[in-house]
């Protein structure tokens, strides 16, 4: 019976291979952070999530121990029945406290907090808009549910229907498919917070403004955003001065937040009551693990109590953003510590991109090729994060190592 499967998938892993897409898996053999081990040689690592450096901090370390020690290695159950703890709770009161809503509800991951969020709240009768750049997660979450469909052009607020002339496809900006959605019984708006590949941030204020015009709830997915954007971190709510206009911010602890396991759907009380109740990944899947609740209850409080990390992350972004750019690589430009390399200008981008990232390594610098399907075709690329993690001087030997590959590959 396999056979058959066997053929085609041999052919088209094979394609994959040849034109330079298939993804391999680089092995580390160091516990995650600025600089790590791999294939026993050490390295800067310049494409984790870890923007604040906290993935192996010594404190989220040893509250992960101390919360195995209290409260056992696992629940054996979902919430509702035996998997709730006094620590889930309490970290869901911080994250509430740290977000600024009026309650939060923890999953295994953001990825299942953004497959939660929608089918329990919409229906047939009520539309979703969505932008045409959200994270995967949020349109796996839209295709559970049954709500009608709009998909604005990414970042595009206008009352506007425009065709593409290359690809002949029609493009709305969100104002327009608010107007079309005017007759649907509930509205809601779907947008990251950050959108990964590009590092660009949402136009919240605009957003929110639409959403009060037309009606419409404001759903944000903030997991490249919190602990680090805004004034005090708090994420792009606070970065674009819309706190108390969102909605439902979802996020994950996977990034910033410690970078281990687990997300959270945060909002209005009656929201997060109604997904205890109705949002199937909730129900049916395990509580998150005590080790990671009481490591990420730590790592709330080390954020809630000081500044200093994120300020960090600035500081290294500015010095990375500026000096890259005075070098003559082609950045997407932002503040975010995303900092796309594109290659998309140069003949064969999709195999340079790939070189580039192996000379690097052999440079001492861990950074990875991103190319189609991940990014459109053309939009080849080196994604560069900053954490606070590294050191000034790692990131100068960063840009020595690029200045160097992009000389010897005739791009600078």
């Amino acid at each position: 019976m396999y056979g058959h499967l066997k053929e085609f998938l041999q052919t088209e892993l094979k394609s994959l291979e040849d034109q330079k897409l298939f993804k391999h898996e680089r092995v580390i053999q160091s516990p995650q952070g600025a600089e790590i081990t791999v294939k026993g040689k050490k390295c800067l690592n310049f494409c984790a999530n870890n923007y604040l450096g906290l993935s192996s901090h010594p404190e989220l370390i040893k509250a992960a121990h101390a919360g195995i020690e209290a409260r056992g290695y696992g629940l054996s159950s979902v919430r509702f029945i035996c998997g709730t703890q006094d620590i889930h709770t309490e970290l869901e009161k911080k994250m509430s406290a740290f977000l600024g809503t009026e309650d939060t509800i923890l999953f295994s991951s953001c990825f299942d907090a953004n497959g939660a969020v929608f089918e329990p709240l919409l229906g047939p009768e009520d539309a979703i808009i969505t932008d045409a750049l959200n994270h995967a997660s949020i349109i796996d979450g839209i295709r559970l549910c049954k709500g009608q469909r709009w998909i604005y052009n990414h970042g595009d607020m206008r009352d506007v229907e425009e065709t593409d002339a290359a690809t002949g496809k029609v493009g709305k900006g969100l104002e327009r498919c608010l107007k079309e959605a005017q007759n649907c019984r509930f509205r809601i708006i779907a947008t990251d917070g950050v959108f990964s590949m590009d590092g660009d941030i949402a136009k919240l204020k605009e957003i929110c403004d639409l959403a009060e015009k037309y009606n419409a709830i404001v759903m944000v997915d903030d997991s490249h955003s919190s602990g680090f954007m805004g004034k005090t971190g708090r994420g792009t709510h606070e970065h674009c001065c819309v706190m108390g206009r969102v909605d439902i911010i979802t996020t994950t602890f996977g990034k910033a937040l410690g970078g281990a396991s687990g997300g959270c759907i945060s909002g209005h009380k009656e929201i997060i009551a109604w997904m205890r109740n109705k949002a199937r990944p909730y129900l049916f899947s395990n509580t998150v693990a005590p080790a990671v609740v009481q490591a990420t209850i730590k790592c709330v409080d080390i954020l809630s109590q000081s500044t200093e990390l994120r300020d960090k992350l600035e500081s290294n972004t500015k010095l990375f953003r500026e000096k890259m750019t005075a070098a003559g690589f082609d950045i997407v430009s932002g503040v975010h510590p995303i900092v796309p390399i594109m290659f998309g200008k140069y003949p064969n981008c999709s195999q340079l991109a790939v070189d580039f990232a192996n000379m690097m390594l052999e440079e001492g610098i861990y950074v990875i090729a991103f190319s189609f399907p991940v990014v459109p075709r053309g939009k080849d690329r080196i994604r560069v994060q900053i954490s606070a993690g590294h050191t000034i001087e790692h990131v100068n030997t960063a840009i020595e190592a690029f200045t160097r590959v992009g000389r010897k590959l005739k791009m600078i």
